[in-house]
């Protein structure tokens, strides 16, 4: 009998819900998307056979306790529960906990006892008499301590196989764990009081020192006494497990009736983007319940609240749970504790900056085992404060290497953006691996004998519908690996032709769709093999080890397609290779690189990143509607909606949604330039105009869409997702390149054009950009090897444009040939002609400064460019060199006002400073560049105006922020790429894509920390 028949025999199943859409057989109520949804396996009234009745986990548990003795239960879930082993352990924790509970009062069944290792497990069986207290365990009632305060699930672990609870001071109680009594540094007030003061704080070094002071010194400056791991736990509410199926509107609708507030004021006001601001205004208004006036909740409360509330699932069961806090709560401590149940402390801190705070190492270990509660363990080991044992935690000799532990997910290592192929010879010096980007879905598989786990890039299980065919293959392609973690992509690939299929066919209802087709796994990294760790393994002895002990399955395992490059043409080659194959790009990977989770130092190649963005898919579409955003942008129009007018139907038509591509100066412009009206989501205000589909009806829509503002979209490529009303044509990863003031909507692309362009898009790919002869990439001999010239800057000027305009290079000083004219009555002594030499170059000096003085100033095509009296021009871009002598629209620089340089140059007078890192020749080029563009060059004084802060290169080391100290913490740090780009688009640029880098500190987001 196969594994899958066994499975199928098994009364109960168990899974995360996919869509939310399937509702709870007990309660009728919906269950939400990525929650622990469980089935008892029953008769079909349609078939033979059975179908899943599925149910929360606690309303399953309560259907038990009504049902009779002789029915069917959860003994083992593992022999009774199917999809059992796909779960991750704090599920299967979670499970377990439930059914001891429930077995702890049962009426029916005897509690049972937990097997521990090495103990006999042999006990006589007891009838437990049904009481009230016994049926309330069933709903996870906190057990109650002597003082009659709650207690924390975390307080002592052991005590979760008492059967009984002990009401007196008893013997045991002084044997085992005693509770850790509260300090002042337990008070949920402290840490509200720490988060405003992370919040305040805006440099990653100043985060991290605020968090170590309290940590170290506590509240009081006497040493901290509360505990160190709730409290890292606590900051950082995204690693923790917990799921509370609440959303904003949700927790709305409870509220208002908790309050006695009006939920649809409750929903206006939560269009300003804080739920948690929503609610505590409604808390004040409140004359239902009064708020605390002195907080006296405590952490540890807060912490076993919070468990608690992660295993309701029903409206009433929430509502009685909030009730039960809310009168101790103040205004703030509900605010925080809406902040924690959201995930989201908004206090702009990740387990970088709060691990950093606890040892210097911890933040890379959670990158590796991303078990929070070890790590801390760990890092206080031998001490019970932090920061009095200064011993090394973590390195890379043979005895102390950084954890990883099979069955945890490992944060993947990512890649940055790869923009030429110059910057990829640079950034993988030694050569690099060229890899096929697959588009699939990444996944972590991991094998402990015959036990799997698969793991998002996310970290959190893969749909089990998409990987269970694997344990099948994967001890094929292993034969002798007992022990292995692999990254890797899944893809529907077709069988016939082997070629991979189109991003999205891996849904379930995609079969039918794909009947010649099957999931593959592409491997492409190994991080673990048979016990050895190989994250600091080169790049190249990893994959030696896949290509030596993995055997190929074809169209089920295979080994992701490479290729060795040592040489920009192969480069060049490879890439146009890949675009032709309907591929989406290439991973670029240094030989000599190691794993290292988290961190983007691979580079990816894609269409929409080459060339500024020149080979990307792109169209010119019109604003039609648009959302409020969340968090920051909250109460502000920052999602739009972009289409396109059917010329065939006479209306317009919805291609892609965006959010992407403004900054904030812009996004405050955009709210009183655009004219919209609000509809609120409601079908019935859609105005006739315009043909949308329900889940894409904004919140406001345009008053008239023939006066909308045109914007250029760019994106990976044109789609297929059905869900607009363009004949379901949308852009994959879109965002705003340009604001096309220049063009009308009647000179937008119209539905016809995007069919065109669409279909364009599959079967043909300009790759004239790749051709050597128009990359930016050349070569040239040095001693006799090939090395890498740094593509020219299109902002410089020729050598023959420098002869032409009789500049001197801002680069070399000007040598001056000089001829003695001294007077023979004189004697020619080496003094005295020395002495006339220094007087006659320094006349030379002066006259030719007089004649390159600016005298007068206009503008071409939006720059800003200065003459000499003579009518030389003193800077300019190159390919847009303006002509010899004065033009006509030539004014005196007496004549010049700021508001003629604001409203017609390209920086219209942005105060900017340049780094101290800038060379001195350079320098003068980047001041002649502002000049240009119309941007004004602070001086050292100036600094605490500044707008912008540009950088010789892309990246920053995170130990030269002190330097900017005296500069403003709202200023821009970008690159020198953010002027050049300006200059060639006509147009100030998203400071965003030219941000400057922090290096090694990146975040555990997929974007860079900036």
């Amino acid at each position: 009998m196969s594994d899958d028949e066994k499975e199928g025999e098994k009364p109960f199943a168990v899974e995360r819900a996919k869509t939310g859409r399937a509702k709870c057989k007990k309660c009728k109520c919906p269950i939400e998307k990525d929650t622990v949804r469980i089935a008892k396996l029953v008769p079909n009234p349609f078939s033979d056979g059975k179908m899943k009745a599925w149910h929360h986990l606690s309303c399953l548990f309560e259907v038990f306790a009504k049902q009779r003795a002789t029915t069917k239960r959860i003994d083992e879930p593992e022999e009774d529960i199917s999809g059992w082993v796909d779960l991750c352990d704090e599920d299967k924790r979670m499970i377990r906990r439930r059914i001891d509970e429930f077995e702890s009062s049962s009426p029916f069944k005897t509690p049972k006892t937990k097997v521990a290792t090495n103990e006999s497990t042999s006990s006589k069986k007891r009838r437990v008499t049904p009481t009230k207290e016994s049926e309330a365990a069933v709903n996870k009632k906190p057990k109650k301590l002597k003082n009659n305060k709650p207690k924390s699930s975390y307080d002592d672990e052991d005590d979760d196989d008492d059967t009984t609870e002990d009401t007196d001071n008893s013997e045991s109680k002084k044997n085992g764990k005693r509770k850790r009594k509260e300090t002042e540094d337990d008070a949920f007030e402290e840490f509200q009081r720490l988060c405003d003061h992370v919040a305040k704080v805006d440099a990653y070094t100043d985060k991290t020192a605020v968090v170590k002071t309290m940590l170290t010194k506590g509240s009081k400056g006497d040493g901290f006494k509360g505990d160190v791991k709730l409290w890292c736990r606590m900051l950082l509410p995204g690693v923790d497990k917990r799921v509370y199926n609440l959303q904003s509107k949700q927790l709305i609708k409870l509220y208002s009736r908790i309050l006695l507030q009006d939920e649809s004021e409750m929903l206006e006001h939560l269009q300003q983007g804080d739920i948690a601001e929503t609610i505590r205004v409604f808390y004040e208004k409140s004359v239902a319940v009064k708020p605390a006036q002195k907080s006296q909740l405590t952490i540890q409360e807060v912490d076993q609240f919070l468990e608690r509330l992660s295993f309701l699932t029903k409206e009433d069961e929430q509502i009685q749970h909030f009730r039960s806090i809310i009168s101790r709560c103040t205004l703030n401590d509900l605010k925080m504790i809406i902040r924690l149940i959201k995930h989201d402390l908004r206090i702009n801190a990740g387990p970088k900056h709060i691990l950093a705070a606890v040892h210097p190492d911890a933040y890379e270990a959670f990158q590796t085992s991303r078990d929070l509660n070890t790590v801390i363990d760990r890092c206080l080991k031998g001490s019970s404060k932090i920061g009095t044992s200064p011993t090394k935690f973590l390195g890379h000799s043979s005895d102390d290497k950084i954890t990883l532990t099979l069955m945890t997910p490992v944060l993947p290592m990512l890649a940055e953006a790869c923009k030429s192929v110059e910057m990829a010879m640079r950034k993988c010096p030694n050569g690099m691996l060229s890899e096929v980007k697959y588009d699939g879905e990444r996944v972590q598989v991991h094998k402990r004998g015959s036990e799997f786990r698969y793991f998002s890039r996310s970290l959190k299980p893969v749909l089990s519908h998409k990987v269970n065919l694997f344990k099948d293959y994967i001890p094929k392609a292993f034969p002798d690996g007992d022990d292995l973690i692999l990254d890797s992509e899944i893809l529907m690939i077709d069988t016939k032709t082997g070629q991979p299929l189109p991003f999205g066919s891996l849904g379930v209802h995609k079969k039918a769709e794909f009947k010649d087709a099957n999931v593959c796994l592409f491997v492409f990294d190994c991080i673990y093999y048979n016990g050895e760790v190989l994250l600091h393994q080169p790049m190249m002895k990893r994959r030696k080890i896949l290509t030596e002990r993995m055997i190929q399955i074809p169209n089920r395992i295979m080994l992701s397609e490479i290729q060795e490059i040592y040489d920009s043409k192969d480069l060049l080659e490879m890439i146009g290779k890949v675009f032709k194959m309907g591929l989406e790009g290439l991973v670029l990977k240094d030989v000599e690189s190691k794993y290292e989770p988290g961190k983007r130092h691979w580079l990816k190649v894609k269409k929409d990143y080459l060339f500024d963005g020149k080979m990307a898919d792109s169209a010119d579409l019109v604003v039609l509607g648009a959302w409020y955003g969340t968090g920051n942008k909250g109460g502000m129009m920052s999602i739009f909606l972009m289409g396109c007018y059917d010329e065939d139907h006479g209306n317009w038509v919805t291609v892609t949604k965006v959010h992407t591509g403004h900054d904030d100066a812009t996004l405050t412009m955009l709210q009183e330039e655009l004219d919209m009206v609000k509809i609120g989501k409601d079908p019935a205000k859609v105005p006739s105009w315009l043909r949308v589909n329900k889940p894409m009806i904004p919140d406001f829509v345009a008053r008239d869409p023939t006066k909308q503002p045109v914007w250029e979209i760019t994106g990976a490529e044109f789609t297929n997702q059905g869900i607009h009303t363009a004949d379901g044509i949308s852009i994959r990863f879109p965002r705003v390149t340009r604001i096309r003031r220049d063009k009308e909507t009647t000179h937008a692309n119209t539905l016809n054009e995007l069919r065109h362009l669409f279909e364009k898009s599959l079967v043909s790919v300009d790759l004239s950009l790749l051709s050597l002869s128009n990359s930016t990439e050349q070569e040239e001999e040095i001693d006799g090897k090939k090395a890498m010239k740094s593509p020219r800057s299109p902002l410089k000027r020729k050598s023959s444009d420098l002869k032409k305009s009789k500049t001197p290079s801002p680069s070399k000083p000007c040598s001056m040939k000089m001829e003695s004219s001294l007077d023979p009555a004189k004697p020619n002594t080496g003094e005295t002609t020395k002495k006339e030499m220094v007087k006659e170059e320094g006349n030379h000096v002066r006259n030719r400064e007089e004649k390159e003085r600016a005298e007068f100033y206009a503008f071409v095509n939006k720059h800003y460019i200065e003459y000499t009296a003579a009518g030389t021009p003193l800077n300019w871009i190159e390919d847009q060199k303006p002509g010899e002598g004065l033009p006509a629209s030539a004014k005196s620089l007496s004549r010049l006002t700021d508001e003629e340089l604001m409203s017609k140059s390209i920086l219209k007078g942005v105060p900017v400073i340049l780094a101290a890192s800038f060379k001195k020749s350079k320098r003068k080029h980047v001041h002649r560049l502002l000049k240009t563009l119309g941007g004004k060059a602070l001086k050292d004084h100036e600094r605490s105006l500044a707008m912008y802060v540009v950088h010789p290169f892309k990246e920053l080391p995170s130990s030269a922020l002190h330097l900017f100290d005296d500069t403003p913490k709202t200023a821009r740090h970008v690159s020198i790429s953010w002027l050049e780009a300006s200059a060639s688009n006509l147009e100030i640029q998203q400071a965003e894509e030219h941000a400057v880098e922090l290096t090694a500190d990146y975040c555990s987001c997929p974007c860079p920390h900036r």
